[in-house]
């Protein structure tokens, strides 16, 4: 090719790769820790089943909980609004990748005009012998147009769109892993409040057989009047917490409906059978810090983002070059006849080289790349806090499974102490050896354990929901999920 056509060798060089004038994405590294500080203990606890990671909830033994589990992940609706995103992002990739090839145009027009003799072009027309004032004309086209990528400024715009569809993928399986476990706390939690509600009901039973006792006594003049004001009091004491943790149950059954994507009430009745807290499984294979950055979808989100922010530079850095593009047009066109349309005389043709350069707006075009790197350092950092806020998920999910199941244990030896306690001091009651008072002490300090306990349990259990979630289960990566974090 001669010296004298540098266009030419540019245009060429272009069909077959752009210039890219910004430095490729590299995922960052981002320093973690080698193992979590309560993983040794964890994956020594005593369970009697065992969990997978991927489908965690199973391990909890609990077939209802497993069932509610897998409705909600078929009817949740914030999981349909995620899918909906993710065709969003695939449309706008499915634009940029179009935005990269060739487009073409067939058009075609048929007018009938009727000229004015008024004007000047109707008078010198008028003037002519034979001039007929209606007139036809024909035309079809074909035309194509293709913006060369020369310095990558639409490819870079695609890798920004491919990494917003990775994100977008990945924030649906978040979403997925985020209903699962909430679906799975809000069982637990109604379980919870079913059995502190049971308890409750239980004691109010015994307060009111012991108020029923001391009024008999009280009839035939062997207690005191102050003894059944007293347990009188104790009774509407334990009474007090019952509605209060009916609201509670209610509440939980509410947006256990809503989270299944069905009105509230709609499961009440399956759940109104008071069941067992479900016991807490096996953990096991919680690997490292390091796994999460491949196995929690939202920080693969944060790293998307961060790669589309960074694609986004080139996008405007691109804007300091020229833009060349290439157009052809090949058709017909005749005013005689639409017999004459297609013939060798009515055929046009036309190719067009064409330019755009902001020449002189590089003020403004410094104030977009300078825009695009703050959105990536702000990308950046968001990356790196969800790293560490992932971590601490772990950790603090980890700390509260072994302290709640410790005091679990703890208060169970105290619920029977304080049970055996309580039997003691009411026979010792009937045979007028202690007062009144230390009975209503002893149901008073058996009701609060029996409380703990329930609570200690219920809350193991949501941390261990906690720390599954923490640990990314819940899904699998696939090829197409692991180009995202490559």
């Amino acid at each position: 090719m001669p010296a004298k056509h540098p266009l030419a060798l540019l245009v060429a060089a272009s069909l077959l790769t752009g210039c890219a004038v910004s430095p490729d994405y590299t995922r960052p590294d981002i320093p973690t820790s080698a193992s979590y500080l309560g993983a040794a203990a964890v994956e020594q606890r005593h369970a009697a089943t065992e969990a997978d990671l991927a489908t965690w909830w199973t391990g909890f033994g609990d077939p209802q909980l497993s069932r509610y589990v897998m409705l909600a992940l078929e009817q949740n609706l914030d999981l349909a609004q995620a899918s909906a995103r993710v065709l969003q992002a695939r449309a706008g990739l499915g634009a940029a990748t179009a935005a990269l090839l060739p487009s073409g145009t067939i058009s075609g027009q048929a007018a009938r005009a009727y000229q004015s003799v008024e004007t000047p072009l109707g008078q010198l027309l008028n003037a002519q012998p034979g001039f007929k004032r209606y007139g036809n004309t024909y035309q079809a086209d074909l035309g194509a147009s293709w913006e060369l990528d020369l310095f990558a400024g639409l490819s870079r715009d695609r890798e920004a769109a491919l990494a917003d569809y990775q994100a977008s993928q990945a924030g649906a399986t978040a979403t997925r892993l985020t209903v699962a476990a909430q679906t799975a706390d809000i069982y637990i939690s109604i379980r919870g409040l079913q059995t502190r509600l049971d308890i409750a009901r239980q004691q109010v039973e015994k307060q009111q057989a012991l108020l029923d006792t001391i009024q008999l006594l009280y009839g035939k003049g062997l207690a005191a009047e102050l003894q059944v004001d007293q347990a009188a009091g104790a009774l509407a004491e334990v009474q007090s917490a019952v509605p209060v943790l009916e609201t509670g149950l209610d509440a939980a059954m509410n947006a256990l409906d809503v989270m299944l994507g069905s009105p509230p009430g709609t499961h009440r009745a399956e759940l109104a059978t008071v069941s067992a807290i479900p016991t807490v499984p096996h953990i096991t294979a919680t690997g490292s810090p390091a796994d999460l950055l491949r196995r929690r979808p939202d920080l693969i989100v944060a790293e998307r983002r961060l790669a589309a922010s960074h694609a986004r530079i080139g996008v405007a850095i691109a804007e300091y070059y020229p833009k060349l593009s290439l157009s052809g047009l090949l058709g017909s066109a005749t005013a005689v006849s639409s017999g004459n349309l297609f013939t060798s005389g009515a055929s046009q043709a036309a190719g067009v080289l064409g330019l755009r350069w902001r020449l002189f707006d590089f003020g403004r075009i410094n104030a977009q790349i300078e825009q695009a790197k703050g959105q990536e350092a702000e990308m950046l950092a968001a990356y790196r806090l969800a790293v560490l806020h992932a971590t601490e998920d772990v950790e603090n999910a980890f700390s509260s499974l072994l302290k709640r199941e410790e005091q679990s244990v703890v208060l169970a030896r105290g619920v029977d102490s304080l049970g055996r306690a309580r039997s003691a001091s009411f026979a010792a009651y009937q045979q007028g050896v202690v007062s009144l008072i230390e009975v209503l002490q002893a149901d008073e300090n058996l009701l609060r354990a029996s409380d703990a306990q329930a609570q200690a349990k219920t809350e193991a259990a949501r941390a261990a929901v906690a720390a599954f979630k923490a640990l990314g289960g819940g899904w699998q990566p696939s090829g197409a999920d692991m180009l995202a974090i490559k």
